[in-house]
């Protein structure tokens, strides 16, 4: 059987930039959840990345694993109750108006168990510094998960024109 996608919330941001973006009032209809991106933040380094934090969150944790254009890395894990650090954007230290691209598949989210999730990430830059990078991230909580915040990990400010979609899997 065929996966179905069915968008279910587009967030474009306006001028000046957000600190965060947020999926309110998720459906509990979907067997698994799907986030797009395509931002940039104002930091000033050679990527940034989001921090992600569920209502149903408690502990969290990921691994990531990184590669900068010349070589792979362990880019480590971390745990605790401040959210899965994914979803690798381009920063204001990149080329003018490129957008990192980012996919997050979060698996069973409505289900009585561990929320795990799984990301692949690209920044964009049309000169040095890039990066392509996977994560894999979980929640301890077992409850429903019915929102989601996506939080510069840097405290930086989101910029105009990015964009983040929510998607809803159905089995069909």
């Amino acid at each position: 059987m065929a996966n179905t996608y069915v968008a279910l919330s587009t967030t474009t941001v306006g001028s000046g930039g957000v600190a965060s973006v947020s999926f309110t009032s998720i459906p509990q209809t979907y067997t698994d959840l799907v986030i797009k991106t395509s931002y940039r933040t104002n930091r000033n380094a050679a990527a940034d990345t989001l921090r992600i934090t569920y209502s149903s969150g408690t502990t969290y944790g990921e691994k990531i694993i990184l590669f900068n254009g010349s070589s792979a890395s362990n880019g480590g894990s971390s745990g605790g109750s401040t959210g899965i650090e994914g979803l690798w954007g381009t920063d204001a230290s990149n080329t003018a108006s490129t957008f990192g691209n980012s996919e997050m598949y979060i698996a069973n989210y409505t289900g009585s168990t561990k929320k795990f999730s799984n990301d692949m990430s690209a920044t964009e830059n049309n000169g040095s510094n890039a990066y392509v990078a996977l994560t894999a991230g979980i929640s301890n909580s077992t409850s429903a998960i019915t929102s989601i915040t996506l939080t510069s990990n840097t405290a930086s400010t989101i910029s105009q024109y990015s964009t983040f979609t929510l998607y809803g899997i159905k089995n069909s």
